[in-house]
């Protein structure tokens, strides 16, 4: 079964989420179109709320009609009818416009502020590495955030509906239960509002005991998504992975693996179905009685005294709105808890987000610290350690220096730490101790084992992260041609998984040409060579000694391809893994 998470439970601090929340909307751009359509629904809502009052004072006039059998009366109210209908026709289509274009507005304001603290440099990585809640980005951004802008848009109008609701038709409730008396010890009682105050004690009966009721709902929606998360994130990784499962006969092991995330799923669902059961037995067991509910609380006053049918159904209409508005919570409560669920994970998230770099730096300040900075000349190690509790990696000798134009191999053989040394290097790993000097980050190029090809058009991979209008198309055609990549010149324009459709070789030629076009000085690479297929690596050294010749180079690897690149070389040196404060849980 699926790991329990920690997001079970919410805080109780609610309305600090809410205010989180609504800064980080307000830091989107969008508040001000916000602004405008909270207006427009606003006046919309009064509109439609008044013209409820007097949808419900025409069921006097109409039902007197009836009971008179007056049948021209009964056409004018028709006629009265067919108008109040169609401006509230007119006024609900407006509103489902206005609501449903204030939701997308949310959705694009908490997207767009998300995505953009997200994506601050190097924080999405250090994310990763902060355990659960770093985990499934992808379900906090797009199921959470479209989630969360629905309900708030859907609670947040309906709210406001009720009250106004409320606010309008209580007044009628009350002058209605004028002359309303109870006889009890032979004496008669006048009892002001009694309508009001039996709508009241019937709506907060049923809030009270809905609350009861459905209140574990909270906890079960919010370990419901994340269940749902980890069985999604589990079907993406094989669909990934499909043919390196297929060469290793893994499909047996992947087929367990999803069937224990989804019995996690059907677990928490089945709960899920069982509480809001017990919830429906409330809520529509509620909602049943409501038909009568109005009818019973008037008619002893409608047999004692010389009310009319018209009176008694316009009495019994500003009771049912009355008493509606004041069940909304009962209503709403199964939504109000998912509602609640998903307002935690995406502040939760969020604070994760901005709180990432807070634990990086807190990190540093209680273990070893390395002392970084920019050299526009050469690259400089000097002292440096790097510290892991399961490896620590040196360099023999411990000082280098690479100038510009320099070709130096750092090597070191499997599970020396090649990755963790290129990470720190690259300022990605931070837990070390020593001195580092890089080139300015728009100075170098870092090429990691696995070259980084986005999907999309093959023209934005070539040219990525810069737009495709950056370099001219012939300039492009050039780069291809020079790393061999000629025959993709056609399919520049074209869309495509291009991280899937070439090969791993190629992807790096592909990088390689990356290079041509953004002329670094600095090339920082991870094993880069070792993946080449022979031809390429043919092609791809004589760029490093022909047009390339000029760059400066940090190569890491294990040496296995012999070339005259490198013109000096200096050894990785593997220790075992350090335990003292402060060097982290785990490599990168």
């Amino acid at each position: 079964m699926a790991e329990r998470t920690a997001t079970a439970a919410p805080p109780e601090r609610l309305s600090a989420q809410i205010r989180d929340t609504l800064g980080l909307f307000r830091s989107s751009g969008f508040g001000r179109r916000a602004a405008l359509l909270v207006a427009a629904l606003v006046c919309v809502i009064g509109l439609t709320a008044y013209m409820q009052i007097r949808l419900n004072a025409w069921n006097e006039p109409f039902y007197d009609a009836l009971t008179r059998k007056d049948m021209a009366a009964f056409v004018t109210q028709l006629g009265v009818f067919a108008v109040l209908a169609g401006i509230l026709l007119v006024l609900n289509v407006s509103q489902l416009w206005l609501d449903q274009t204030m939701k997308l507005t949310l959705r694009r304001g908490l997207f767009r502020a998300l995505v953009r603290d997200w994506m601050a440099p190097g924080r999405a990585l250090r994310l990763s590495r902060a355990g659960k809640i770093g985990e499934n980005p992808d379900q906090r951004l797009q199921a959470d955030v479209d989630q969360l802008a629905d309900l708030s848009a859907a609670l947040g109008i309906g709210l406001f509906q009720a009250t106004l609701l409320l606010g309008s038709f209580i007044g009628v409730l009350w002058q209605k239960s004028e002359g309303f008396s109870l006889s009890f010890g032979g004496q008669s009682h006048e009892i002001p509002g009694f309508m009001v105050w039996c709508a009241l004690f019937y709506a907060v009966a049923a809030s009270w005991l809905s609350w009861r009721v459905g209140r574990p709902l909270v906890a079960l929606r919010a370990e419901e998504s994340a269940r749902e998360a980890v069985l999604r994130f589990d079907l993406v990784r094989i669909s990934e992975a499909a043919g390196r499962i297929a060469l290793e006969r893994g499909e047996r092991a992947e087929t367990s693996r999803i069937e224990t995330s989804f019995a996690g799923v059907v677990g928490i669902v089945e709960a899920v179905i069982l509480a809001t059961a017990n919830l429906t037995w409330v809520t529509a067991g509620y909602g049943w009685f409501t038909l009568v509910a109005p009818i019973l609380v008037a008619a002893p006053f409608y047999f004692t005294s010389d009310m009319s049918i018209g009176e008694l159904m316009m009495v019994a209409g500003a009771f049912t709105q009355v008493q509606g508005s004041l069940r909304w919570f009962v209503s709403n409560f199964a939504v109000i808890a998912t509602w609640r669920a998903t307002l935690f994970r995406v502040t939760s998230f969020h604070r994760a987000v901005l709180a990432v770099d807070r634990a990086e730096a807190a990190a540093e300040a209680d273990g070893p610290r390395i002392d970084r900075r920019e050299d526009a000349g050469r690259i400089e190690i000097a002292g440096l350690h790097v510290v892991t509790p399961h490896v620590g990696v040196r360099l023999d000798p411990p000082d280098v220096t690479v100038a510009p134009g320099e070709r130096v191999l750092l090597h070191g053989g499997s599970g020396s730490g090649k990755t963790l040394l290129f990470d720190t290097l690259a300022g990605l790993w931070t837990r070390a101790e020593g001195r580092i000097a890089m080139p300015p980050p728009d100075r170098v190029m870092y090429l990691p084992t696995r070259a980084y090809v986005p999907p999309g058009r093959l023209d934005l991979a070539l040219c990525y992260p810069e737009p495709a209008d950056r370099y001219g198309h012939d300039q492009m055609v050039a780069a291809l041609d020079a790393v061999g990549l000629g025959h993709l010149a056609a399919a520049l324009g074209e869309s495509g998984r291009w991280d899937q459709l070439l090969g791993q070789s190629d992807k790096q030629c592909l990088v390689f040409a990356r290079a041509l076009l953004r002329c670094p000085d600095w090339l920082v690479m991870d094993d880069v060579l070792d993946q080449l297929d022979p031809e390429a690596l043919t092609r791809i050294e004589a760029l490093l000694q022909g047009r390339l010749a000029r760059l400066g180079v940090l190569g890491i690897g294990d040496g296995a391809t012999p070339l005259p690149v490198f013109g000096r070389v200096v050894q990785i040196v593997a220790e075992p893994g350090s335990a003292q404060p402060g060097a982290g849980t785990a490599a990168p």
